[in-house]
């Protein structure tokens, strides 16, 4: 039989597959935006609050603040690293106003969170207390997170149309809220499990959306430009631009 401890390093494993696929989601929509050299439509914010919610959850799994979570750190370590690429992409194409966005929200960010480390390691003693404190922060930031697509789902309702909200991205974040929601259940862990399990609600929502909307979705060719909806058959299986 297996133990409680392997079964949640083998679910553990798997949410950091399943969260990798979710840092590298996005590859799709950043070739588009490098093919063009222009970011269009396309939104920085999930990926300003991403790099905040790995910050945190990297500190989350130092041994000196949250014993036994090193498949926590590993996995946002590398979450880390892949956001900043996406977003130094996003700055160097998009217009003076995104770029000033996204400097000025990093920058922020970043203080914030040394600010919040400085706290933590001078004030507070013992994995307990800097747990129950950074783990606090941890699920408001990862909540914010899976919310922040809330803006392009606004733009999916208002326009009809998923070309702005990649599908990978909503699957990955169904999936990844999923299995780290059950990581959490195993070894009990409030923290991993209240904003996990939002999220694979929020994920669902957003795969829902995109059924509901993809058919009124013009179709892109290889070339970008649209394709009229009334040329396509109900046979057409092409895959959706993302």
């Amino acid at each position: 039989m297996v133990s409680a401890h392997t079964a949640r390093n083998i679910v553990g494993i798997i949410g950091n597959v399943i969260s990798f696929g979710l840092f590298i989601s996005p590859v799709p929509t950043f070739y588009r935006i490098i093919k063009k050299k222009d970011v269009e439509e396309f939104k920085p914010d999930p990926y300003i609050a991403t790099v905040l919610n790995c910050l945190f959850w990297v500190f989350y799994g130092m041994p000196f603040v949250h014993p036994d979570s090193l498949l926590v750190l590993t996995i946002n370590a590398v979450g880390l690293v892949l956001e900043l690429i996406y977003l130094s992409i996003f700055f160097a194409y998009a217009p003076n106003k995104g770029r000033k966005k996204v400097a000025l929200w990093l920058g922020i960010e970043f203080t914030f969170y040394a600010i919040i480390v400085l706290i933590t390691l001078l004030t507070l003693h013992g994995s307990k207390k800097r747990s129950l404190m950074v783990g606090i922060i941890c699920d408001v930031f990862n909540i914010i997170m899976y919310a922040s697509p809330l803006t392009v789902m606004a733009k999916v309702i208002k326009t009809k149309s998923v070309e702005y909200m990649p599908f990978y991205l909503s699957l990955a974040n169904f999936l990844n809220g999923s299995v780290w929601t059950a990581y959490a259940l195993i070894k009990f862990d409030i923290y991993v499990l209240v904003s996990n399990g939002l999220g694979a609600i929020s994920g669902a929502i957003q795969l829902l959306l995109y059924a509901w909307y993809y058919r009124a979705t013009p179709k892109v060719d290889k070339d970008g430009v649209a394709k009229p909806t009334v040329q396509l058959s109900t046979t057409n299986n092409a895959t959706p631009a993302v």
